[in-house]
């Protein structure tokens, strides 16, 4: 983390400090953690808190605390020396007592912590810090790279596992952690939205999705590959809907973010286009995705979210059409959409909105018949 991105951080958490009437805030839980450190404090992939909690008190700044197995390993790896660490002996102790122990009464935290306050976090995340535009668009194209590469490289025959070992193999290689893959064929993709790798050979069609994240930014992009000439006519129709639904869906998130609008104003515009495409139930079949930032999604667009647009923020919508998936992510920066999941190396087509005449780029099903 670089000292602009800190100071953000720092600011952000002494104003929500002065508004809270409190003295300190602590995060345990990863996305947070990540948040305010720019490090992990992840060692168990199944755990909710990770083995360390990093805060900010008025008194002391940025600190530390986590047991004496891991203090040298975090000062030295994960965490900016403006933090201070404080270690406890692992056997005498849990982190929620070290924590409440050492902080003050007037304190916030994202986890059980004995006479504080609980908070997701979520406030301080959004919307993201200007320095944090680049290195989300760095990458975002790194995500793409991959995911297209591995898709070009599928032939009918293999197996959703061989595909879905390749993109974890490959992020993991760029430092990229890959939380979730989906790997379907082309009859799994019909039936289930969300298709979990199987041994399932791959025949006539593929599509990749992916969820990765490095140094908590998270980016979300599907590929969809067609082996025969008779699957990719029907995926065709399909694909165009959902890019459609996809474009209409950032073209409102321009909107909102113009006029103070809200998740369920996005919403309301998916289910609109969804209607004039004449597929008005489909939007009931999968969640249609939202902000996206140092979680997966921040949060999802709903018929009735409150959550206000904000910029700058990234936004991954992801509408489906039968077997058809739109997806990537995308930037709003003051309100201007920018693509920032691609690469230029996969075939585009524009794509307008069904609410204007706002129109982007939007990638195709890939013809490999």
């Amino acid at each position: 983390m670089n000292t602009e991105q800190l100071t953000h951080r720092q600011d952000r958490i002494e104003a929500f400090l002065d508004t809270e009437s409190i003295d300190a805030v602590w995060f345990a839980r990863p996305q947070n953690f990540t948040w305010i450190t720019g490090g992990s404090n992840v060692v168990d992939h199944t755990a909710s808190v990770g083995v360390a909690a990093a805060g900010y008190t008025r008194n002391d700044g940025f600190v530390c605390i986590t047991t004496n197995i891991e203090a040298e390993r975090l000062r030295a790896e994960e965490l900016p020396d403006e933090f201070t660490v404080i270690s406890y002996e692992w056997y005498e102790q849990s982190l929620n007592a070290a924590v409440a122990m050492y902080t003050p009464t007037a304190s916030v935290a994202d986890f059980d912590l004995p006479g504080a306050k609980q908070t997701a976090g979520d406030q301080l995340r959004r919307p993201l810090a200007a320095s944090d535009i680049q290195p989300y668009q760095e990458v975002s194209h790194e995500v793409a790279t991959t995911i297209e590469r591995v898709a070009k490289e599928i032939e009918p025959g293999d197996t959703e596992q061989e595909v879905a070992a390749a993109l974890n193999a490959t992020h993991a290689a760029r430092g990229i952690n890959t939380p979730v893959i989906l790997v379907g064929k082309c009859d799994r993709v019909s039936t289930c939205r969300h298709f979990i790798p199987t041994m399932a050979t791959i025949d006539s069609c593929v599509t990749i999705s992916v969820t990765a994240e490095r140094n908590g930014r998270h980016v979300s992009a599907t590929r969809t590959v067609a082996f025969e000439e008779s699957i990719l006519r029907r995926l065709r129709e399909h694909h165009d809907m959902a890019m459609r639904v996809e474009v209409t869906a950032l073209d409102a998130t321009r909107e909102a973010a113009r006029n103070d609008g809200t998740a369920a104003d996005v919403f309301d515009a998916i289910s609109d286009a969804y209607e004039t495409l004449g597929e008005s139930d489909e939007w009931r079949q999968h969640h249609q995705g939202g902000a996206t930032g140092f979680m997966g999604r921040e949060w999802m667009a709903t018929p009735d979210s409150n959550k206000k647009i904000e910029s700058p923020l990234a936004y991954a919508y992801n509408p489906t059409v039968h077997q058809a998936k739109s997806e990537d992510t995308a930037l709003l920066i003051d309100d201007t959409i920018e693509v920032a999941s691609t690469t230029g190396n996969w075939p585009t087509q524009r794509v307008t909105s069904c609410q204007s005449s706002f129109g982007i780029d939007r990638h195709k099903v890939l013809d490999a018949s």
